[in-house]
């Protein structure tokens, strides 16, 4: 590795360091509560070294924001082709694996949901815009799984396949917020349980459809 790769290796590193010292500080103190010099202090930086790297706050919050939207793509596409499914048998199993992708990450690292869905939802109305358009391109990613189970016959036919999409998101991220106030894997299996049936028996197809 030469000498200018590994300077352009440090300096990504720092740059991630930074996203992650701030994404700490936003969701521990909140982003109105939390300054410049407070994320330089925790990696033991200066004030110039900061703004090498970003703007200001308001920059390194969309950097933020945009690495949280990767890590829930990646968790509900990875390995879940939504047209991979060939038998009912592996669609369940598939549709189960994405909904547990899904609440776990947010689950599991509270940070997630609390910087996503309330400290980025008060900066301003720009960013309340990228998390909504966030939103909807998880549930478009929902609606590729309902496409491919109508098309299959697994689900009604008649099925409004967007807004069951954003309804099926939406109850996941209940699921989420009802964890963050009282973390418990037995209620969270429960919902996601209940949000399987609801799916199966609910929107499944009947032999008369």
């Amino acid at each position: 590795m030469t000498g200018i790769n590994r300077r352009q290796l440090k300096k990504d590193e720092l740059k991630r360091d930074i996203i992650d010292a701030a994404f700490e500080a936003f969701a521990t103190a909140g982003y109105h509560n939390t300054g410049i010099a407070d994320i330089a202090a925790t990696l033991g930086i200066g004030h110039g070294t900061f703004y090498r790297y970003f703007e200001n706050k308001r920059d390194i919050i969309d950097h933020v924001v945009a690495d949280v939207a990767r890590r829930i793509v990646v968790a509900m596409s990875e390995e879940n082709d939504p047209v991979g499914a060939r038998t009912l048998g592996e669609y369940r199993q598939q549709v189960a694996r994405i909904g547990d992708s899904l609440v776990s990450i947010l689950s599991d690292d509270p940070r997630i949901p609390r910087v996503l869905l309330f400290e980025a939802m008060t900066v301003d109305d720009a960013l309340r815009g990228r998390v909504s358009e966030m939103l909807d391109g998880m549930a478009s990613m929902t609606a590729a799984y309902l496409h491919h189970g109508v098309g299959l016959g697994y689900l009604r036919a008649d099925l409004d396949i967007e807004y069951t999409a954003k309804a099926i998101n939406g109850a996941m991220i209940a699921v989420v917020l009802q964890d963050m106030q009282t973390p418990d894997a037995a209620v969270r299996t429960r919902f996601s349980d209940a949000i399987q049936r609801l799916m199966y028996d609910g929107i499944a197809a009947r032999e008369s459809d």
